[in-house]
């Protein structure tokens, strides 16, 4: 298991550097690394300056930034995966599948385009989106409960019902909007972008994504127990009924924050903690901090892509992340079983 980690930290800290120095104007690894050290107070004086203004404007305020909240928004997607898995006790579970990213688009839509929660100020859009994806996230799991069941079907069917109602909302929302300009970069932003990321944009979904890592980690015991089903959890001593609505409100949070400041990127929650579990086994304990890491590596990559794929114009990354995701997904639907318990079908 350290082993692991420190592969993924080292990869990580490559995919970043390389991640930086490829676009349509070429930096050499070296230089992104004094840029960046040059920028820290504590080794900013060590650093002799051999580079140009524009190469520091590149590195430093288009392309670092840019890189950092691609993995923020990968370990995050990644995070969440493992959560609402654990949740609702099925491994076909993401929050774009299910459509928890459609009721946090939602929300954000009525941020950008009407001012709503403008009483939140800078806080508005995550307001916003975690309001969205919480409501969503609980018409879902209510609806697939009904009459005392929770299959994968019913998952799925309540989950494509509501996503389907909310798209229809958020569409009409944007039919309504008056701002031709607003439109045109809502339906960019829907389809998943991190063209937006600057230093500020960092800071808060930084701080949720570490946050609610930790909490989880936390009670990763709990997050086995739950694999067994509530009733086993119930008897090894977890508080099922409090425990969910954690799971909820983590999950809602993490939603609503990476899709307002990334947009609706699918697939990386479900395909992360399916590799991670083929490589570590189920304990959450591993599982977490792993999927965290190879979310963030899978999602710079899949920037790459959309950079540099049809340059200079730019792919909304959620396409990269549709087209590794939807074979998977069918892969996983063909599979003999796919729930973490027996009653998945």
């Amino acid at each position: 298991m350290p082993f692991i980690i420190v592969a993924l930290l080292i990869g990580l800290l490559v995919s970043i550097t390389f991640a930086v120095t490829l676009g349509s104007v070429e930096i050499k690894p070296a230089t992104v690394w004094k840029i960046a050290l040059s920028n820290l107070p504590l080794t900013n004086q060590w650093i002799e300056v051999d580079w140009s203004k524009g190469e520091q404007t590149i590195i430093w305020d288009i392309r670092f930034p840019r890189v950092l909240l691609g993995a923020v928004v990968g370990a995050g997607l990644s995070v969440v995966g493992v959560a609402i898995q654990s949740l609702v006790r099925n491994s076909l579970a993401d929050p774009y599948i299910l459509g928890v990213s459609s009721g946090a688009s939602a929300g954000a839509t009525l941020v950008i385009l009407f001012g709503a929660f403008s009483m939140y100020g800078q806080f508005a859009l995550s307001f916003g989106a975690f309001t969205g994806a919480l409501v969503s996230i609980l018409l879902i799991f209510t609806l697939s409960r009904i009459g005392g069941q929770n299959s994968t079907v019913r998952l799925l069917m309540a989950g494509i019902a509501i996503s389907a109602i909310l798209s229809a909302i958020t569409s009409l929302i944007i039919f309504s909007a008056p701002n031709e300009h607003g439109i045109r970069s809502v339906l960019f932003w829907m389809s998943g972008s991190l063209a937006g990321g600057k230093w500020e944009y960092l800071t808060i979904p930084t701080l949720i994504v570490v946050i609610c890592l930790i909490v989880l980690l936390a009670q990763y015991r709990s997050l086995n127990a739950m694999l067994m089903g509530e009733e086993s959890a119930g008897t090894l001593g977890v508080n099922t009924v409090q425990f969910r609505k954690l799971l909820l409100v983590i999950t809602a949070l993490l939603t609503g924050v990476i899709v307002s400041i990334s947009g609706a990127i699918g697939f990386v929650g479900l395909m992360m903690p399916h590799i991670v579990r083929v490589i570590v086994g189920s304990d959450h304990r591993r599982v977490l901090p792993v999927s965290a890491l190879l979310g963030a590596i899978f999602l710079i990559w899949a920037d790459v892509i959309a950079r540099l794929a049809f340059a200079p114009e730019e792919l909304p990354i959620g396409i990269i992340t549709a087209l590794c995701g939807g074979p998977f997904f069918i892969w996983l639907m063909l599979r003999s079983s796919y729930s973490f318990g027996g009653s998945g079908r």
